[in-house]
This record gives C-alpha cells, structure tokens and sequence, in this order.
C-alpha cells in the first residue's frame, strides 16, 4: 500500500507536469473504485490547475471550480503518458492536459477513489485528520497529551490518523525500533521524554523516505509510475526471525491489527 513517502514522491513527480495547466478533457473508463467517481469531476475540463498539496496520503488538485482528491488505495499510482500510449488494463482515469500529456490512473484493486470537493466545503474524508508528521503541530507534547489513558498499544496509536497522518506500518516498525521502544506497550504508560525521541525518529525515518523517494522521479513521464518504497536498509520491519543489527539478538514477530510487527526484544523495552 503507499504510504505517505510514496504518495509525496508522487506528488512531486507530477507537479512539473500538471501545476498551471488547463485539463482539457476527462476520460473515466472505471467509475466504481473505493467510491464511485463523482460527475461533478468533470468540473475540472477547461480549468486550470491553481495548486497541488499533499494531506496524510490524499493529493488534492485544486482548480476555481472545486478540488478534486486522488487517494491511491492499496494498489492505485498516478504516471503521466503520451496521448499515443494506449490504456492498459486496470487504467481507469485519464486527464488531458493542455500540455499534451495525459495524466493516467492506474489501480488493479481499484480500492483508491476520485473525490470532488466544491468550493467552501470540507471534505469528510479530510476533517478528522491529525497533524502531519513533518509539521510544527506534530511535537512530543501533542503524542503525550493525546495519550494520557490510553491503554491501547503504542504501534496502533502512533498509526491513528486521528493522533497523526502518514504513519503506516513500515514506518512505525521502524520508528519504534529507533526510539527503543516495544511496539505492544500501552501508549498512556509511555513517558514525555520517550515521547520525545519517539517523535524524533518518526520525522527521521518519514524524512528520509521522502528524501530517497525523490531518485524515482524520472518514472513518472514513460516509466511505470510507481515509485516504489523507501529503498532503506531496514532494521525491523520483515526481518522477524533474523538477528539484531544492532545487538544480534534474534527479532520476534507478532500480530497487531492484522498486521506484522517486528521488534527486538533487548534494544526495546
């Protein structure tokens, strides 16, 4: 599934290509994804392209007419084409643009959307988000206070978009790792000051997907699309089993939220 690194990654390798440009035509193949894509997208035809920005792991095009919202799902990506490069299978969405690209979705579980905003409104999908990790309203306090009573696990708090966006599993494993702590412990018995390298480590790890995910810009004019994940050595995640980078001691792995998590069981505590 894209994560946050890779969705800004996507943001960034179609921004040249799409900012202050006129869409000159919508092509919707597949309208029944995650929510079925609204008309009100064709809005879009004959607007310029006035900004694009990135929220938790949606990327919002916005024009004078209305924003439109892409959410990749677990197997969507977005590539710009040549109007000569006919659609694959599984190519659901094209946006003419007045440059003669075509702006393709591509999404073979077809779980991302196409979403529509009008001008003034909020988005549902949007208003209940935290704040975004590599931003001032993202601190140790904000972790701390928000977890006070908590007996919830720490990995699936830190995961909470409602406490903070963009953490998906990779980069909690990690993070944790980092910050020396055991992913299954209560995030309210967790103190301030752990906090505090705790938030540290998640900016580190997140930055520096962000950061790497920028070699990959090239595949988004004639390539696949798809910039891949944060080609990192990683330290926990998907090497349950194995030794310790750090202390050789071997990784153990467990179930939370139906999802793999890796720890040590000597570097966290």
């Amino acid at each position: 599934m894209p994560e946050l690194p890779e969705v800004e990654t996507t943001l960034r390798g179609i921004s040249p290509y799409l900012m202050h440009q006129t869409i000159t035509r919508i092509d919707v193949r597949q309208p029944t994804l995650r929510w079925p894509v609204e008309d009100d997208v064709q809005k879009l035809v004959g607007q310029q392209v006035t900004g694009l920005t990135r929220r938790s792991k949606y990327i919002l095009v916005e024009a004078a007419t209305g924003t439109a919202i892409w959410h990749l799902g677990m197997s969507g990506s977005l590539r710009l084409v040549e109007p000569s490069e006919p659609p694959r299978k599984h190519d659901h969405i094209d946006w003419h643009l007045s440059n003669g690209k075509i702006l393709r979705y591509h999404d073979p579980r077809r779980f991302g959307a196409l979403l529509w905003v009008a001008p003034g409104e909020d988005s549902p999908h949007l208003d209940h988000l935290g704040p975004e990790p590599l931003s001032d309203e993202f601190s140790d306090q904000h972790l701390y206070d928000r977890s006070r009573g908590k007996s919830q696990a720490v990995k699936t708090y830190i995961m909470d978009g409602r406490v903070v966006v963009g953490v998906g599993n990779i980069y909690a494993n990690e993070s944790l790792f980092l910050a020396g702590i055991r992913p299954q412990t209560p995030a309210g018995r967790i103190s301030k000051a752990r906090y505090q390298r705790l938030t540290e480590t998640i900016r580190q790890v997140l930055g520096a997907a962000i950061e790497q995910g920028g070699t990959t810009l090239r595949d988004f004019v004639g390539g696949d699309g798809k910039p891949g994940y944060f080609a990192q050595q990683l330290y926990v995640y998907g090497r349950g089993g194995e030794a310790c980078k750090i202390c050789q001691t071997a990784l153990k792995e467990i179930r939370q939220g139906q999802r793999a998590t890796v720890y040590c069981p000597t570097c966290q505590r």
